[in-house]
This record gives structure tokens, C-alpha cells and sequence, in this order.
């Protein structure tokens, strides 16, 4: 945890998507941080944040006077095929409400969290922010790496027009306890451990994973990721975009075998190459991050995997009832 900075005294800070993975770790940061900061979660059963109408009453029950934008639309390889609709519309329609509505309500400071999801196809490895608008995002994710990029737009737009203080953030495939472990909605990281772990328990001799393993991902570990987000908030002002990673590259091969090897499951390894592999490469230039606020990931990556490894395992018979 971080240590206290006056900076969150006596704030009232919304967090959109607070209860979830990323959100509820921001959260114990947050408090760590300081004691009279005051924390407003618009829980979705209550607010639908896609309504104007409930933005506003967000803003009115709260009085928040900084937002910390988190929440979103979101699943693997295979919900973006099902889902491109739904997820360009809630989350274009949520950001784009939200940072307008907190403009009218004189909100001090609104961090946007983007999504990698944003940048395009072939990007240089590693991504600078520089590169963002430089072609079409990677087909299967581009739906909702556009609405995300249009609140990049939109920052700077208001940061223009209006002053208002919006800063917009990039973090790169997150992983950690709490995460979705839901084979139908998550990612990677989350799939495999599962996999792996049922596999393993039931003495199956191999497991399936999609693609070929060629493609390679960077990871950052949700505490890292929280702790940046925060840093940021507290310290940047600006509408340029920020990276945030660990600004290592693992292939999803050697993912797969870590993860396994970790697991304990013994068995075989079969790659399914009808299932699409994605990105070809993902690895992102961090060093703007660590120029303008001072931040960067310190958590080692089977350090990481270990406690994420080991938090499920602890959770599941609950996770999965």
C-alpha cells in the first residue's frame, strides 16, 4: 500500500467500476492513502451509467469533485467477436456522458482509463503514445478500442475549450486476485490458470489453448496498475496519453507453460490454430509514465502469478457455485 498524500484529503473521489477487479484494488489504495477521503461507488444495479439521467444523480448524491473513470464494457477474443455492438456502444456512450456531465458539475480532476485495445494492428513494438492514431486498431478488438480512443479526443478537446483537468491512461492486459475467472468473459491470464488447475485435479492428460502461442503479450499486475493510476491522478495534468505496463514481453506460449508449471499440471499442451490469435505483438514504451509522475511496476511476473495463482484457489468452490 501507498503512503498518505495530502492530495486526497477531505476529496470526495467517484470511482465508476469501483466493486470490480481493478476498481476494488484502486480502492484499498486509495484509503491507504489518506483517512478523509471520501469514496462514492455508483454500483450498476443503482446507477446505469449509459443514462444521462443517472450520470447526473451520480454527480448529485455524491458531490464528488474528482472521478476515476474505470468501469466498462469488456470481455476476451471471443466476447469482442460476439459483442462489437454493445461494446462501442456502452462504453463511447458511458465515457463520453460522464466526463461531460462532471464538466458541468465542476469536477477538479477526471482520470479515463483507455485501453491498449486502442492502438493499431501493426504498431512498432514498443507502443509509444505518440503512435495511437497511426492506422486501425487490431480487427477484433477495434469496436471498443475506438469508443475508448474517442475520450482521448474528447479530453483534450474540454482540456482546450474549457480547462478542464482530464488525464488518459493506457494500461496494458491486467491480471491479479479477484480477477474474472468466468471462461466465457475472461481473459488470458484467468482462462489458463483455470484450465490448468481443473485439468490438473482431474488427471487430464492435456488441455486446450486458442491460437498458435506465437503472439506475445506484456502483463501488469493489478496493485502496480492501481498504485498508477493513483500516482497520476495525484500528479499529472496533462491530455497526453500515458502507458501504463511492466515493459516485459512474454509470447502466450511461454505464458501457457509458466502458468502450467506453476499450476502443477503435468499434461500436454494442444494449441486449437482455428481460434484467432489476436495482436500479433503487444509490449508498450513506459517511460513517459515514470518522466511525468514518477511511476513504475515493481511487482515481478511469476511473483504475480503465484498470488494470483494462489488467491483462486482459495476462492473457487465460492467463485463457481
Amino acid at each position: 500500500m501507498s503512503e498518505h498524500s495530502e492530495f486526497w484529503d477531505d476529496r470526495t473521489v467517484m470511482v465508476t467500476g469501483g466493486a470490480g477487479f481493478l476498481g476494488s484494488h484502486l480502492v484499498e489504495d486509495l484509503q491507504s492513502r489518506s483517512e478523509s477521503v471520501d469514496i462514492f461507488i455508483p454500483r450498476s444495479e443503482e446507477y446505469d451509467l449509459r443514462e444521462k439521467s443517472d450520470i447526473k444523480r451520480a454527480f448529485e448524491d455524491s458531490g464528488a469533485d474528482t472521478v476515476i473513470h474505470l468501469a466498462a464494457s469488456v470481455g476476451g477474443i471471443g466476447a469482442n467477436r460476439e459483442n462489437p455492438g454493445r461494446y462501442f456502444y456502452d462504453n463511447a456512450i458511458m465515457g463520453i456522458e460522464l466526463l461531460e456531465q462532471a464538466r458541468q458539475y465542476g469536477v477538479e480532476k477526471f482520470t479515463i482509463l483507455g485501453t491498449i485495445c486502442a492502438y493499431p494492428k501493426h504498431t512498432p513494438v514498443p507502443f509509444s503514445e505518440e503512435d495511437l492514431f497511426d492506422g486501425y486498431p487490431e480487427e477484433t478488438n477495434a469496436p471498443y478500442g475506438i469508443a475508448k480512443k474517442a475520450l482521448l479526443t474528447q479530453s483534450r478537446a474540454y482540456r482546450k475549450q474549457y480547462n478542464f483537468d482530464s488525464i488518459y491512461l493506457l494500461p496494458v492486459n491486467l491480471y491479479g486476485p479477484r480477477d474474472d475467472f468466468d471462461l466465457e468473459t475472461s481473459h488470458v491470464i484467468p482462462a489458463i490458470i483455470r484450465k490448468c488447475l481443473e485439468a490438473r485435479d482431474r488427471g487430464d492428460e492435456s488441455i486446450t489453448a486458442w491460437g498458435t502461442g506465437e503472439p506475445t503479450r506484456e502483463f501488469l499486475y493489478v496493485k502496480d496498475a492501481a498504485e498508477g493510476i493513483l500516482d497520476a491522478t495525484e500528479r499529472y495534468d496533462s491530455s497526453d496519453p500515458v502507458n501504463l505496463g511492466s515493459g516485459e514481453e512474454i509470447s502466450i506460449r511461454e505464458l501457457v507453460e509458466t502458468i502450467a508449471d506453476e499450476t502443477g499440471f503435468e499434461g500436454d499442451i494442444e494449441w486449437d490454430t482455428s481460434k484467432p490469435d489476436g495482436q500479433p505483438r503487444r509490449r508498450l514504451d513506459t517511460t513517459r509514465a515514470k518522466e511525468r509522475f514518477g511511476w513504475e511496476a515493481s511487482t515481478e511476473f511469476r511473483d504475480g502469478l503465484r498470488e494470483t495463482i494462489q488467491w483462486y484457489e482459495q476462492h473457487r468452490d465460492e467463485l463457481h457455485e
